[in-house]
């Protein structure tokens, strides 16, 4: 995780900001015993979303990530949730991630970074949607870098 972050950090056009802290999270619709460790981070860029989703996908590939193989156990895998706020709809690239308001493990980090965040599609908050997500049960456990 914190290697796609110097990554992006090294990428032009793309500057670091806040770093959510990490959470571990059980697996929701995907078929493995190990749980998963989930952030996010801020980003400032001078990128169109398409430009910075292809960025993530070169990442994830230079990470080790074969999308190609959908297996549950992946090295990485690195979404983008919102662009400011961009609505897009592309068959390769939709903005906000169209799961973001059902996915705990993405909210809680994001609520961490930015509660009061508009989610440009609901109009909601982020805090208001994980607060909804939290009722799905699913488990999350904060940890610490």
């Amino acid at each position: 995780m914190l290697a796609a972050w110097q990554r992006l950090g090294a990428t032009p056009g793309v500057t670091p900001g806040r770093l959510s802290r990490p959470w571990r999270s059980e697996p929701v619709g995907v078929a493995s015993a190990a749980w998963f460790t989930n952030a996010v981070g801020e980003l400032l860029v001078e990128l169109a979303p398409e430009e910075l989703l292809a960025v993530l996908l070169r990442i994830e590939a230079e990470l080790g990530r074969d999308r190609a193989s959908q297996g549950e156990n992946r090295p990485i895998d690195l979404d983008l949730l919102l662009h400011g706020e961009v609505v897009l709809d592309l068959p390769h690239c939709r903005v906000p991630h169209p799961a973001l308001a059902r996915r705990r493990f993405v909210l809680e980090p994001l609520r961490e970074l930015a509660p009061d965040l508009v989610e440009p599609r609901s109009g909601r908050t982020i805090a208001s949607l994980a607060e909804l997500a939290a009722a799905s049960g699913q488990k999350l456990d904060p940890l610490s870098w």
